[in-house]
């Protein structure tokens, strides 16, 4: 590896252990077996690989549960197939160290350069998550579908994650998650 993914690996393991706001970019340097200037040169700043560190971190955990691939169950946008999502989105929530702890941080923090940079990567989780839900690759995904049907979901993962942050006791589970669409898809046909 270069120092551009030293840099990157280091980062992501920086912010798992200490988060966004207390990495510094000595820990980076230190835990990817760098220097100072490699972070300027190959990232512009630190906030700006710790925004990509970030970004790799959901997208790798995402990878875990592809809703394309074998395994996968329920039919594609069936309410098993949503079901089934939730539910290992739920499960990385219960691991140690997980990725959605931090990202009730990072939804907090102020940065310009930061939000820039996690506003480019919205559209692609949305499209993301269709594509899971929906059992199609995530190229198929239209940018309207992502920017609608995505951004739906978005908000529910944000909702889920904020939940399990404040209190995983008490936190919905894939089940619960399904049985609530399943009444709100009851409730619209009744509304006809």
């Amino acid at each position: 590896m270069g120092h551009r993914e030293d840099l990157l690996e280091g980062a992501k393991r920086c912010l798992l252990e200490k988060g966004f706001a207390r990495t510094t970019a000595r820990d980076i340097v230190r835990e990817s077996g760098t220097n100072l200037a490699s972070i300027g040169y190959h990232y512009g700043s630190k906030d700006a690989l710790l925004a990509q560190a970030y970004v790799a971190l959901v997208e790798n955990t995402s990878a875990g549960f592809d809703g394309t691939g074998e395994g996968a169950e329920g039919a594609p946008g069936s309410l098993e197939r949503f079901r089934w999502v939730w539910s290992n989105i739920v499960d990385t929530m219960r691991e140690p160290g997980s990725v959605w702890r931090l990202s009730m941080e990072v939804m907090t923090i102020d940065l310009p350069e930061l939000r820039e940079h996690l506003a480019r990567a919205q559209r692609e989780g949305g499209r993301g998550l269709v594509a899971m839900l929906m059992g199609v690759p995530e190229e198929e995904v239209s940018d309207e579908t992502a920017d609608t049907l995505g951004k739906l979901y978005l908000t529910l993962m944000t909702g889920l994650i904020a939940q399990w942050t404040f209190d995983p006791a008490t936190a919905p589970d894939g089940d619960a998650l399904a049985e609530g669409l399943r009444q709100v898809v009851l409730a619209v046909g009744k509304a006809g």
